[in-house]
């Protein structure tokens, strides 16, 4: 599918930018308000960029099976493990999060945000390209280019060798993301590989709803705690950013 109309407008969101952070429970209202009615409407109104949204993970990375399993970065990576919030933004291709650069950004900012930036706590960002994506029961809840549905799940993610690189490519190929575009509440499933950022892959499962998502996710990812599923082969090997996989439910813009 061609990535622009036939105006230059963007048809499909293939970029992602991301950032998860953690806040100290002072001051978040003014936080969200500046968040939510000035800087995310500021980059939505950046040349390239379609969307953007702000997410809340509840609990924390509690609601996850299997998550004590998961490996970790080691702390020589000192990766950073903000696990709370996310941020996110869309754009036709990654590229577009270089033009203007992070730095030429942050040039422009105000004092003021600049300290709301400031009071992030652990943040992390990785920028990834789409490299498969398949839609849902309900992807006609989500009109094209606009922000990912109300409740997300999303992982980055390494792998130790080659031979498990290939194997987990394998295994979104062929098992989980044919699975996600049958599964109940699902508007859509996109494998992402990272332009930039710790993370060498990611992964986003959009929902209708955090409901939604525990009735037909959960049943399906019980297979890995069966020793000699292919399911729990992936789950022992990969190695998972701090909270990964993150659910969480969507902040900005607003639900109805």
């Amino acid at each position: 599918m061609p990535l622009f109309d036939k105006q230059g407008k963007p048809k499909m969101d293939q970029g992602i930018r991301a950032v998860w952070y953690d806040l100290p429970e002072q001051g978040r209202d003014e936080y969200f308000a500046w968040l939510h009615d000035v800087h995310l409407p500021r980059v939505v109104a950046f040349p390239g960029i379609m969307w953007a949204a702000s997410y809340e993970i509840p609990g924390g990375s509690n609601n996850v099976p299997f998550h004590d399993k998961m490996q970790r970065p080691p702390a020589a990576d000192d990766v950073p493990t903000g696990s709370q919030f996310i941020v996110l933004a869309g754009a036709a291709h990654p590229h577009i999060f270089f033009r203007p650069s992070a730095e030429q950004i942050n040039e422009t900012e105000t004092a003021d945000a600049k300290e709301m930036v400031g009071r992030r706590i652990g943040s992390r960002l990785g920028i990834y390209s789409e490299v498969l994506r398949v839609d849902g029961p309900e992807a006609g809840t989500r009109l094209p280019g606009t922000a990912p549905a109300p409740a997300i799940q999303m992982g980055s993610f390494r792998t130790g060798t080659l031979e498990e690189e290939l194997d987990v490519g394998a295994w979104y190929t062929n098992y989980r993301m044919p699975a996600i575009a049958k599964m109940h509440g699902v508007v859509c499933g996109r494998r992402l590989a990272s332009i930039a950022g710790w993370a060498k892959h990611a992964v986003m499962y959009e929902y209708t709803s955090l409901q939604a998502r525990m009735e037909g996710f959960h049943a399906h990812e019980a297979l890995g705690s069966d020793d000699g599923e292919w399911t729990n082969r992936v789950v022992t090997y990969t190695i998972h950013s701090p909270g990964s996989p993150s659910v969480a439910q969507r902040m900005w813009p607003k639900v109805d």
